[in-house]
């Protein structure tokens, strides 16, 4: 967490993606990538930074790197976070009139199999 009013640098995505395509192909450590892209910045904090950006890069792939991330999840972009949303009232009625018919649809079945079975063991019994 930064002190209050400290200002974050931005990367492009096309940045990222060559830094990490750079220390993949050169075996660079965090600390040489550090100091060869990220001067100026906080040694430690550009090394999270730059595993961040690898762990998300091989998570995820290049187009891992082009979303946005800061924030709260948003509502509308399906990315909520806690407790899902109420449904309308009119399809959660719906929805529990569905369920209780299917119950008594299973209800029905589980009765005639065993009707059926019932006059299978009956009509076996006769014909020995």
């Amino acid at each position: 967490m930064g002190k209050k009013g400290q200002i974050y640098k931005a990367y492009t995505p096309e940045f990222k993606i060559s830094v990490i395509m750079d220390m993949r192909e050169h075996h660079l450590s965090y600390g040489e990538t550090v100091r060869k892209y990220l001067q100026g910045v906080s040694p430690t904090s550009a090394i999270g930074t730059i595993q961040r950006w690898e762990r998300i890069f091989l998570e995820e792939g290049a187009e891992g790197l082009m979303k946005e991330r800061r924030g709260r999840a948003c509502a509308a972009g399906g990315t909520r976070k806690g407790r899902p949303p109420k449904l309308d009232k009119k399809v959660e009625e719906d929805l529990i009139a569905e369920n209780q018919r299917l119950r008594m649809e299973i209800e029905y079945l589980k009765k005639l199999s065993a009707l059926v079975l019932a006059e299978e063991r009956k009509s076996g019994k006769r014909q020995k």
